[in-house]
């Protein structure tokens, strides 16, 4: 296993944190457009620098241990007991590599697209790419929360700013419904910390012993936070607005790793921090899942706007998550934790096919598309791969998570598994609706006619997430047996919580 310390003494969860975002503080002062493509050259860069400080964490990562590793700690805030305290384990390695992998592609996509404030947007993704890697990294409860907060801030400018006619409205509805679930969060904060001697260690509040009452009231305040984030059923509204008017580079973040950082809260915060509430409860977040695979779905059929329509898939692939959170066994968590990766996969890639297809017709809708297989082959054969993928065809990566959370659902009980194997029939319903009337069919106008296909950059950004999802669909071991340790551990604390009456 590697050492904390990586660079020049720095260790590489803090590298992977702080070069993106110096990066994109970097690009703020290098001017205005009249020098955007030194920006863009430099956004690459810092993304690739951020990726490569994170490639470290999956090479050096010892899968037999549960414990955390990479740790660094240094005294914060002293007088509040607050600590600089890193760690990763085999939950949270994964997704600083997504968020790092996917920063890159993000800085790709929007290479030519966009074309006014060019520093400002790929410094926005830089900066968020550093803070997401923070949620995924910290060990300290105010250092998470500093992250977990300062994350919407890009993300709200990227929307407003660069985002369509609607933008100002959907980011401050996206903003306000995910800080209002914050605030529950700081407050549940505030009170473990009295209750762990005075200690803001998120590891430390796992063995916090805390009355049924107390957990009840916490696990209803770090649900709010988190359900939002995910986010679930009924609390996902502001998914479809910001999906609709962000640009595709936002997109992209917000469904491949915004949504994954609330998933990430459940099994960091909520199943150690108070297991029993957890387990008293587990009907209502079942209710939840199972509605948001099956109603949302439904929603999914009926939309005409590709994005909105990938947007509630979305929502009903992260009920798959948080049902096989809530089974308790390992097939169900790991099945969530594969499902969370390879929607981060799928999803980027559908939000991209779409904004290929925006960028030459500037139109979203359905119905303003067909035959594009015809002017558009090689695009034509990606879009209908990620599709497959977004439906859960087998050996594609959608498939893997599903599988197992089905699995684990079936030894809980089978009409919770036989809900959840709806989505492989709503997804397919949806997703091929789609692709039949886009794709397929004879050249529908004009327009349609006039697309050229796929560039080199497009390629290359579409080639390598088909490659991911190829990947992980044939061969997902490397992805699954870094969680196994981290996972039977956290199942094992769960099972064995000691309740204070």
């Amino acid at each position: 296993m590697l050492e904390a310390t990586g660079l020049f003494g720095i260790g590489w969860l803090s590298l992977a944190i702080w070069v993106p975002i110096l990066a994109g503080v970097l690009i703020l002062t290098t001017g205005d457009d009249s020098n955007a493509e030194g920006q863009r050259t430099l956004a690459l860069l810092g993304a690739l620098a951020g990726f490569a400080a994170a490639v470290p964490l999956w090479t050096g990562f010892d899968a037999a241990t549960p414990v955390m590793q990479f740790e660094e700690l240094a005294s914060w805030i002293p007088a509040f007991n607050i600590n600089y305290h890193l760690g990763v384990d085999g939950i949270a390695m994964p997704f600083v590599l997504l968020n790092s992998f996917t920063t890159i592609l993000v800085v790709l996509a929007g290479w030519q697209v966009i074309q006014s404030k060019v520093g400002q947007y790929m410094a926005a993704f830089l900066i968020q790419s550093g803070l997401i890697n923070g949620v995924f990294c910290a060990l300290d409860g105010v250092l998470f929360y500093v992250f977990f907060e300062a994350m919407l801030i890009p993300l709200y400018l990227i929307i407003g700013m660069w985002g369509g006619q609607n933008r100002v409205y959907a980011a401050i509805k996206f903003f306000l419904y995910t800080l209002l679930g914050s605030l529950l969060m700081l407050v549940a904060m505030m009170y473990l910390f009295f209750q762990a001697d005075g200690s803001f260690e998120i590891l430390a509040w796992h063995k916090a012993g805390l009355t049924m009452t107390a957990q009840v009231l916490l696990f209803v305040a770090f649900f709010f936070a988190f359900a939002v984030k995910v986010p679930m059923w009924p609390v996902h509204t502001w998914l479809p607005d910001a999906h609709v008017e962000a640009p595709t580079g936002g997109s992209v973040v917000l469904a491949a790793i915004t949504l994954k950082v609330g998933a990430y809260g459940f099994l960091r915060f909520i199943l150690p921090i108070v297991p029993d509430a957890a387990h008293e409860l587990t009907w209502l977040i079942v209710t939840f899942s199972l509605i948001a695979v099956v109603y949302i779905g439904l929603v999914a059929l009926v939309q005409s706007d590709m994005k909105k329509l990938i947007a509630y898939s979305s929502i009903a692939h992260m009920g798959f998550v948080t049902l096989g959170f809530f089974l308790f066994n390992p097939l169900g968590i790991e099945g969530g934790l594969i499902q969370m990766i390879s929607h981060g996969f799928v999803s980027a890639a559908m939000f991209l096919c779409v904004g290929v297809m925006y960028d030459r017709m500037h139109s979203r809708q359905i119905a303003d598309y067909g035959g594009v297989a015809n002017t558009m082959p090689k695009f034509a054969a990606f879009f209908m791969l990620f599709a497959m993928a977004n439906a859960g065809l087998p050996a594609t990566s959608g498939f893997v998570g599903e599988f197992m959370v089905v699995l684990g659902a079936v030894q809980v009980n089978f009409w919770w598994a036989a809900l959840a194997a709806t989505t492989l029939i709503f997804g397919a319903a949806y997703t091929l609706w789609m692709v039949k009337r886009v794709v397929f069919g004879k050249v529908a106008n004009e327009h349609v006619a006039e697309l050229t296909d796929i560039d080199g950059r497009e390629f290359i950004v579409l080639g390598i997430l088909a490659l991911c999802v190829l990947g992980m669909g044939v061969y997902p071991l490397p992805f699954t047996e870094v969680m196994h340790a981290s996972v039977d551990n956290l199942l094992a604390h769960v099972a064995h919580s000691k309740l204070v009456y």
